[in-house]
């Protein structure tokens, strides 16, 4: 038997990448503001990186998404 094709829709990338941005900017801030020691510079520098790195980490995904290594369709069991 030919196993089922899995996909995931872009929502589901989308969110993946909004979330991670959270944790990532955070991090990214608090680095710079470590390395600055100003809290605009760092904010600034978090922002801008929070939008590019949200936009190319989608794309990265949805290029992932079609790959199908490492993916298995695992069968329910039968209760």
């Amino acid at each position: 038997m030919k196993p089922k094709k899995m996909t995931a829709d872009g929502r589901r990338s989308l969110a993946k990448a909004a979330t991670w941005r959270v944790t990532a900017s955070a991090d990214t801030f608090l680095i710079s503001y470590l390395v600055t020691g100003e809290p605009a510079i760092a904010g600034a520098i978090a922002g801008v990186e929070a939008f590019t790195k949200m936009f190319i980490y989608y794309l990265h995904e949805r290029i992932w998404n079609k790959v199908t290594w490492g993916k298995t369709l695992k069968k329910s069991k039968k209760v």
